[in-house]
């Protein structure tokens, strides 16, 4: 039994490492709006849990905890996060906070309210002042550097996030919704993790709606560095079962709907991103395919002067882009790179090179021309407008062909198309740039990829690689030539006449 706010303060002291018992003791479960409610949910118990273990470990107190969790629909995230909220600030003198969400709408009407509601639940409610977009302390003297602010990202203004220090005390981070989050907003509030002896913890909650970007990141690449997990909707308790259940019977289990707002999935696909994630994994994995010796060996190059970018060489012979070691060069001269892709061509003799000819790419162009005479380098403009067509998937009979707006257009398609039975390097950066870009349509109706620049808005890198890759369909690229007596059309004909054609014959000739 407490008894006055002696008692209080000496209890709140007591949960300082113990989100979950601070949980249990200052909201009315069972009474009230949480009548037949005893508690916080299992899903969230083991959140609260984790936070605790994290911060009562001598090793890993002062490091930043960082938990990220994919979900259904109706899980009681917002909840979660009031209840993380409120434990903060009761537990430790001027911890600061702050929440942002995907949207100003999310912030403002779902996470704030929700905040609001169970501070005012909780026994210590009189401690903190809530408003539309703070929970600030009512001691005085404290009411700036004890609270919590919920804060609209945006990428051109990030202060609130990079001036996040508070050493020696404790700083709590939450992204709601995090799949819509912008990968800059992330960059920038990692400098919020870099203060010493503070306890730091980063929460990112929401559902899974982009199969790219850094909250899908946590679950791939950086998930040595989370505590995550994903969860269905069906499995939580409280959530609604006949609705979830119509979505399934309605979408079916295996779509992205059903995906990403019951299983707390990530999609195959997101809206709008023109290669899918799946189809880049199986390629990065499969094993080549046997070379036919007609197979002609092609060169894709990117060129980038300076900045970020780095200039790509991808080396394709028929499905395998994998066996011919990739180049790749950063901050390099046009002279320099062009002589460099020289020595790549006298090692692996391409009967064609592809070079993108934006950038320092005319300059690399005309070296190559000068330095390899005998082989066709072709000049790629990704701009070029004229009309064409190009291989959607690989479908029915030959596979179903659209309309794109533009030649990289083209190349992206026929590459996508080609990826579904191609092998590629097994390299993570290649795979992002490949899944990373959008597309949409022109006022044709024409297939149009996501620019470059627009990307990078998105927090996204060029993607380089990826552009090397489809510079290996600019063209079609006649087959090489076999010995007469490996030429599939004479199988079975009788030796000698004119059939024959001398010892060598070009297959591309028929």
């Amino acid at each position: 039994m407490i008894d006055g706010e002696r008692d209080l303060i000496r209890e709140m002291a007591r949960l300082t490492h113990s989100p979950l018992g601070h949980a249990e003791l200052v909201y009315p479960w069972g009474q009230g709006v949480l009548s037949g409610v005893s508690g916080p949910r299992k899903w969230q118990r083991e959140v609260l849990e984790a936070i605790g273990e994290h911060l009562t470990g001598s090793a890993t107190r002062h490091r930043p905890c960082r938990i990220a969790r994919a979900s259904g629909h109706g899980i009681g995230k917002s909840a979660l996060i009031a209840m993380v909220v409120k434990w903060a600030l009761d537990t430790c003198v001027d911890t600061r906070i702050i929440l942002t969400a995907n949207t100003e709408s999310q912030l403002l009407t779902k996470t704030g309210p929700e905040i609001a509601k169970w501070a005012n639940l909780s026994i210590t409610s009189d401690w903190f002042t809530a408003t539309a977009t703070a929970l600030s302390s009512t001691r005085k003297g404290h009411e700036r550097s004890w609270r919590a602010d919920l804060v609209t990202w945006s990428t051109s203004n990030t202060e609130a996030f990079a001036g996040l220090h508070n050493m020696g005390k404790r700083i709590v981070l939450v992204f709601d919704e995090a799949s819509g989050i912008n990968a800059k907003v992330w960059e920038v509030a990692l400098g919020a993790l870099t203060d010493a002896d503070t306890e730091i913890i980063f929460l990112a909650f929401g559902n899974p709606t982009q199969s790219t970007g850094t909250f899908r990141g946590l679950f791939g690449k950086q998930r040595d560095l989370w505590n995550t997990a994903q969860i269905d909707s069906r499995t939580v308790e409280g959530t609604n079962k006949a609705y979830l259940g119509e979505l399934v019977a309605t979408y079916g289990l295996d779509s992205d709907l059903v995906r990403v707002r019951v299983l707390g999935q990530f999609p195959s696909a997101s809206s709008m991103q023109f290669i899918e994630r799946a189809v880049v994994s199986a390629a990065r994995t499969r094993e080549p395919a046997p070379a036919l010796g007609t197979d002609p060996v092609i060169f894709g190059v990117d060129c980038a002067r300076f900045g970020d970018d780095h200039s790509t060489l991808a080396i394709r012979c028929g499905r395998d882009a994998r066996s011919r070691p990739w180049k790749r060069w950063h901050h390099m001269d046009s002279m320099t790179l062009a002589g460099d892709i020289a020595v790549e061509a006298g090692r692996w003799k391409p009967d064609a090179i592809f070079v993108d000819a934006g950038n320092i790419g005319a300059a690399v162009i005309d070296r190559l021309r000068q330095l390899l005479p005998d082989i066709l380098v072709s000049e790629v403009w990704f701009g070029s407008t004229r009309v064409r067509e190009a291989n959607w998937n690989a479908g029915g009979s030959g596979g179903t062909r659209i309309r794109v707006a533009n030649k990289r257009a083209e190349m992206w398609t026929n590459m996508r198309h080609w990826l579904e039975s191609g092998c590629i390097p097994d390299h993570q950066g290649l795979e992002d740039d490949l899944t990373g870009p959008e597309y949409g349509f022109d006022a044709e109706q024409a297939v149009m990829l996501e620019k470059k620049d627009h990307m990078k808005a998105r927090g996204l890198a060029s993607p380089d690689d990826g552009d090397a890759l489809a510079c290996t369909f600019a063209e079609p690229v006649q087959p090489r030539a076999v010995p007469g007596w490996l030429d599939p059309e004479r199988y079975g004909r009788q030796r000698g006449g004119s059939e024959e054609g001398g010892l060598y014959r070009d297959l591309g000739n028929g």
